[in-house]
């Protein structure tokens, strides 16, 4: 297959609509046409929160808009297109079922393959979109939903290292803003209260931290933000908790992302190892500094998504859908919503009430 591919993303897994078109040349170049992504912050903001109604509703109302604005941007003609990828999971399937079926109904006007995506594949491999990687590699997954450590070992190839046992890590940042203060969506925005503050203020938990392996718990910490913040009254106060959180995360990390080197090194014995950080949490800069700290103290290459590939968008999926389009891994169109699909299906679920570590 040496003719030049053309895939069409689409990703909805939660309150993002995008829409990406992606092109990969003979020469296995690939090159980002259009990357369309509308948020829905001003819907949600007044609540806290993600309300999957009000955010399928919004999905509903923008693809369409959002995928003729991609076409047009990408200056590609619909015909010439290879395949349709969309999120097929996890996420929330009020949200997923929207660019599900509008991929499908895509695929099928224009009789070309369907691909359904896994959302956090497509997390896993967005650094291919812009860096040169080679498998196996270890991978940090930090997210509002989703917090692994994985071994990225090939498409569809997938070994779980570690895993949060309840917060994700990027609900842990959104969930300190919103007691602080900070407007909705604030995780992003809280490292900015940070840097005004004093990260030595408070002395916050760091729950498992000396077991567990590289699995990892945030609700301990979270519960100890709720118990300070209900006494704090000024502003300086706030930027000193917020410090205190950023501080205590980036150790966590530290400790933990060590762990799994150590793990990582077990199977993987080749020189050059890579260590990618991926999903929307990786554009703290506080953390990618303590990450590449830890990378450099182990002989590891630290890969990051460019920052706008960070977060939830099109291209990631369309990628996934690339590599599957050249192993010929379609889908068929009864495809159904998997809002819980995980990357590692022999891993143990670890959440809820009774977990041993």
């Amino acid at each position: 297959m040496n003719e030049k591919k053309i895939i069409l993303g689409i990703e909805t897994s939660c309150d993002e609509t995008a829409v990406s078109i992606i092109e990969e040349d003979k020469n296995g170049k690939i090159k980002i046409l259009s990357n369309v992504v509308s948020s829905q912050f001003d819907i949600h903001k007044e609540f806290g929160g993600v309300v999957p109604e009000l955010a399928a509703r919004s999905h509903v109302e923008k693809i369409d808009l959002i995928a003729k604005k991609a076409i047009t941007e990408s200056g590609v003609n619909l015909k010439d297109v290879s395949a349709i990828a969309a999120t097929s999971g996890p996420g929330l399937i009020v949200c997923l079922t929207i660019g599900l079926n509008f991929g499908k109904a895509l695929s099928a006007s224009l009789n070309i393959p369907f691909i359904g995506v896994n959302h956090l594949e497509g997390h896993a491999l967005s650094p291919r979109l812009n860096t040169k990687l080679n498998f196996p590699y270890l991978l940090l997954l930090i997210s509002g939903g989703h917090t692994q450590y994985l071994s990225v070992n090939g498409l569809g190839k997938y070994k779980r290292l570690g895993t949060t046992i309840d917060d994700a890590l990027g609900e842990s940042f959104d969930k300190t803003a919103k007691l602080l203060g900070i407007e909705f969506p604030g995780g992003p925005k809280l490292e900015g209260f940070a840097k005004q503050g004093d990260a030595d203020k408070f002395k916050l938990p760091k729950p498992i931290i000396n077991r567990g392996g590289c699995n990892l718990s945030f609700a301990g910490l979270k519960t100890a933000i709720l118990k300070i913040s209900s006494s704090i009254r000024s502003k300086q106060e706030k930027y000193d908790l917020a410090a205190s959180f950023q501080k205590t995360i980036e150790e966590i990390l530290e400790v933990k992302t060590q762990i799994a080197f150590d793990e990582f090194k077990k199977f993987s014995k080749k020189k050059g190892r890579a260590f990618v950080i991926a999903g929307g949490v990786a554009a703290n800069i506080g953390i990618r500094k303590k990450l590449i700290k830890v990378c450099k103290k182990n002989n590891f290459r630290p890969v990051f998504p460019e920052a706008k590939l960070c977060g939830d968008n099109a291209a990631m999926i369309a990628l996934v859908g690339l590599e599957k389009y050249k192993v010929k891994k379609f889908d068929n169109l009864d495809l159904p919503a998997s809002p819980r699909l995980p990357l590692d299906k022999k891993a143990k679920f670890l959440k809820g009430a009774g977990v041993r570590l």
